[in-house]
């Protein structure tokens, strides 16, 4: 039996992971997913809306979407690949709203996985969902994303403990762990000899298919190749767990030349709202 294009796998992937964490309200041509518990277990969503028979979709059917999540309080969001549904960037931004796109790679099939290159004494690991490192992990990707400077920086070990104590009050933390114990949500992170946490990613699995996202790196220990060498390990634990398909976003060429030397390559593109959150990474 041909196995499917990757293009087709990562359609059906976007139509089914969000459904691990939320429910997905039918409006004709499009689904508008709302999440189930407050919190992130789903990075960059749900609460976005993606069409399902693209080629029906009408401008009231936006307006529609646009109105329900108004009314629960979430971004005006719709996320969609441009190969599968290319007539409704226009629909979009005749209803006001811009669109960016995010490339995609996908993991050579035949690509062997090298083990990372880590500096002295750090080392990589997943966590389960009663460890220790939990909460700090968990806010490696939000203060490596809360400024758009991916250069070195100062925030360190104080940053993460003010971005753990966000991620318990506001249920991240609540949501993360039923999630990793189903084994819908897989996170690593790079650790420093003392065991604090230093870059961090994740994935969801969902039938053989799973996006890496959240890959960021903790402003002091950037420029050591801990993100590239995260998304690494991300992808060989997929591998080792069944899952056949392996893609990510990037947001420059710079970060796209060190996907490929890992082996991945161009896989089509994602639209989405220009100012919605992504599951994107930093390097």
């Amino acid at each position: 039996m041909t196995e499917p294009p990757p293009r087709d796998r990562i359609e059906q992937y976007y139509a089914t992971v969000p459904l691990l964490f939320a429910d997905a309200e039918k409006f004709g041509p499009l689904h508008l997913f709302v999440p189930r518990a407050a919190g992130e277990p789903y990075y960059g969503g749900p609460s976005h809306a993606r069409p399902v028979r693209p080629a029906e979709v009408t401008a009231a059917d936006i307006d529609r979407v646009r109105a329900r999540q108004r009314e629960l309080g979430v971004p005006e969001a719709f996320e969609w690949l441009a190969e599968t549904a290319p007539a409704m960037r226009a629909l979009i931004e005749s209803a006001g709203l811009p669109v960016a796109e995010r490339p995609l790679m996908s993991l050579a099939p035949e690509r062997t996985l090298l083990p990372p290159q880590l500096p002295d004494g750090v080392t990589i690991r997943a966590l389960g969902a009663d460890d220790l490192s939990l909460p700090a992990v968990l806010a490696v990707p939000r203060l490596a994303f809360a400024s758009d400077n991916t250069g070195a920086g100062p925030a360190g070990a104080a940053g993460l403990a003010a971005q753990a104590e966000s991620a318990a009050a506001d249920g991240t933390l609540a949501a993360a762990r039923p999630a990793l114990d189903a084994g819908h949500k897989v996170l690593l992170a790079a650790f420093a000899p003392d065991g604090t946490p230093l870059a961090a990613g994740h994935y969801h699995p969902a039938h053989g298919t799973t996006e890496i996202g959240g890959v960021g790196t903790v402003p002091t220990a950037r420029r050591q190749g801990l993100g590239a060498a995260v998304t690494a390990a991300l992808a060989a634990h997929a591998r080792e767990h069944g899952v056949h398909t392996v893609f990510l976003a990037y947001a420059s060429q710079a970060v796209a030349r060190i996907y490929a030397r890992l082996g991945f390559r161009p896989a089509g593109t994602t639209l989405l709202i220009a100012n919605q959150p992504a599951r994107g990474q930093e390097l």
